[in-house]
């Protein structure tokens, strides 16, 4: 007999059929509890005053009598109550365990609700203007309510700001020293799919369960003083506080903390002693927060400098250059430029963020850890030969090569459309490039990428399967398609030319433009489980018709007449699916003809691209989604689905 506490034990041997009337007996016991053994698949014995279920299977006679003898050995006795009594007794505990695991499973979404209630109801919150220091002490007060603020000073932090290319460098950073064997912790934002993602410990997200123990720990905490009139911390606030309580109970070896916004006020800057800070490549973004100038975005950036704690960055515009070195003078602090990594020090391996300059970002995190294992003492330790300082140790390239990081210049093949055999290929290519700088790194990544899968759009496909026959051998046709969407802070008549000149110098074009809506909503922070909004109703769809007669602008030269046509039921009809299998002007279509579609919702065009290639066996579509992570984390999530 195997007995399983709390839990079920299964037991793969065959039932006895003949026997199975016997097994209509209930054995009680003189104290509170009772044993049962139930006809059916499975033989339980339930004990109701320890909750403990045992499974059996009766082979023989024999096995039976036996267990009798067990159950009389521990003070139980034969009953004549009816099964009905048991099943009884079976159902209300399973009932209370099925109550128990969807309290728990409940508990996420309640943990989801709770924090929307932080999100900033004004944008204008998250400004570094007047009264943003008292936002700044703000944070260093959660954290002695929350026990930390002592704590946090034991990190070994690594603390990097830029405006792209700081969350790649922290990545890097943290599967470079996963490498060399020590605990890494990891805080990046924003999340794609589901907040956990903004939270790494050894390279994985938090579990969802350490997320609620922590995430409960903290909101009762910090709930229990909102009584006493402290506000509850915005979002962003507590998310960082949440990182420090999560990174101090985990032991981390090491902290890499990606800023949220700017450096001299973020949240993150209560990090008062870090071992060593970086900077990556600034450019202009967040302007309305940070200033509409270079300096003044550098000044915001250099925030993070610490008084003699070493910092790097890398090659920057002079006008960021100067204002960066100028805090470094002031505070004392030794700051190195350096060159992006050069690729045949790699020994052979290709970097695990794909793109160019993704070079500049491994090069700062190689220093960047280079710098940390030396100021805490573990370089020595783990390279005894001395390595050379301009030697990159194999650790280091394998943290390089398996470095991951989701929305950055990545591929994903759609499962759904390779399911079937008449299907053509639909591949989308994901980056949330959404600054000037950004959006040209990301047209460059696309051509490059779009150039190396070419071999794949002439190359025959053999023994092609189409209305039950092999058909003949033919060509994939390729088409490129833009994906787009933007936040309305941003300036598109700056992104959109920028995209199209870059994929254009590098001999790529855009058949078609597809503009949609933002499936997330900004006031609600979602799950990777969340459901998925269909209702395209009542959907104000003025920003997408802006972006496409942007689009069409730069595409023709000329404002295209746009049909804005909505349908009784308040939603843009979908494109016939022969709409992509023309070229725009620029490729050889019609002049005149609309090269872009303004779509309802996201999850119908999904859908719509999957039908296209399905009509189409002939067809490539390489989907270029960028513009927004937003739109990013929403495709991801639903091609997970």
């Amino acid at each position: 007999m195997l007995i399983y506490v709390n839990g079920l034990l299964k037991c793969g041997a065959p039932l006895v059929p003949f026997f199975s009337h016997k097994r209509e007996s209930f054995f009680t016991k003189t104290t509170p509890g009772c044993c049962s053994l139930t006809s059916g698949s499975r033989d339980r014995v339930y004990f109701n005053s320890s909750k403990c279920i045992c499974t059996i299977h009766l082979l023989t006679l024999v096995s039976y009598l036996g267990l009798i003898v067990v159950l009389a050995s521990l003070g139980l006795r034969y009953s004549s109550k009816s099964i009905q009594v048991v099943e009884s007794s079976v159902t209300d505990m399973g009932a209370k365990e099925e109550k128990a695991d969807s309290a728990a499973l409940s508990s996420y979404d309640d943990a989801m609700d709770a924090l929307s209630t932080l999100i900033s109801r004004r944008r204008g919150d998250r400004s570094p203007t007047l009264g943003s220091r008292d936002k700044l002490e703000q944070v260093v007060s959660y954290l002695k309510i929350l026990g930390l603020e002592d704590k946090i000073k034991e990190l070994k932090v690594i603390h990097v700001a830029g405006t792209k290319g700081k969350g790649s460098t922290c990545v890097f950073c943290e599967a470079i020293l996963r490498n060399c064997g020590f605990r890494t912790g990891l805080f990046t934002s924003p999340h794609l799919m589901d907040v956990r993602e903004r939270f790494r410990i050894d390279g994985l997200d938090i579990s969802e369960e350490k997320f609620l123990q922590y995430f409960w720990e903290c909101w009762k905490l910090l709930k229990e003083k909102a009584v006493d009139g402290v506000t509850m911390p915005p979002l962003f606030q507590f998310l960082t506080v949440l990182a420090f309580k999560i990174f101090v109970c985990e032991k981390v070896d090491v902290a890499v903390i990606e800023v949220g916004l700017g450096g001299k006020l973020d949240s993150t800057n209560v990090i008062q002693k870090p071992v060593v800070c970086g900077i990556a490549s600034l450019g202009m973004d967040h302007m309305d927060i940070l200033g509409h100038t270079l300096a003044d975005i550098a000044f915001h950036k250099a925030g993070i400098f610490k008084p003699q704690i070493p910092a790097f960055t890398v090659p920057q515009l002079s006008e960021a250059m100067e204002v960066l070195e100028e805090t470094a003078n002031n505070l004392k602090v030794p700051l190195e430029v350096i060159a992006p990594l050069d690729f045949k020090k790699l020994g052979g391996i290709t970097l695990g963020l794909s793109g160019d300059h993704q070079l500049v970002n491994a090069g700062l995190a190689v220093s960047l850890s280079r710098c940390w294992l030396q100021r805490t003492g573990n370089w020595d330790k783990l390279f005894l030969n001395g390595s050379n300082e301009t030697d990159i140790p194999v650790a280091f390239c394998r943290g390089l090569a398996t470095a991951r990081l989701h929305g950055r210049a990545q591929v994903v093949h759609d499962l759904v459309s390779d399911q079937h055999d008449s299907s053509g290929d639909l591949i989308f290519y994901l980056d949330g490039a959404h600054s000037p700088e950004s959006m040209e790194a990301c047209g460059r990544w696309f051509s490059s990428a779009v150039r190396g899968n070419k071999s794949l759009s002439t190359t025959p496909v053999n023994g092609y399967k189409r209305n039950g026959e092999f058909g003949k051998d033919f060509n994939r046709v390729s088409k490129q398609v833009l994906l787009f969407n933007c936040m309305e802070v941003r300036d598109p008549q700056v992104l959109l030319p920028k995209l199209v000149t870059t994929c254009a110098s590098s001999g790529t074009h855009f058949s078609r433009a597809l503009f949609v809506p933002s499936m997330s909503t900004y006031n609600k922070v979602i799950s990777g489980a969340s459901a998925i909004p269909l209702d395209t109703r009542r959907k104000d769809l003025t920003w997408q018709f802006r972006l496409q007669k942007l689009w069409e602008r730069s595409i023709q030269g000329t404002d295209a007449a746009l049909d804005h046509t909505l349908n009784p039921d308040g939603i843009t009809s979908l494109p016939p699916h022969d709409f992509l299998c023309g070229d725009a002007p620029h490729c050889g279509g019609p002049a005149g003809t609309h090269s872009s579609a303004v779509m309802p919702s996201l999850p119908l065009t999904i859908n719509w691209l999957r039908d296209c290639v399905r009509r189409n066996p002939s067809l490539k579509l390489e989907v270029l989604v960028t513009g927004s992570l937003h739109l990013v984390g929403d495709v991801l999530r639903l091609l997970k689905r």
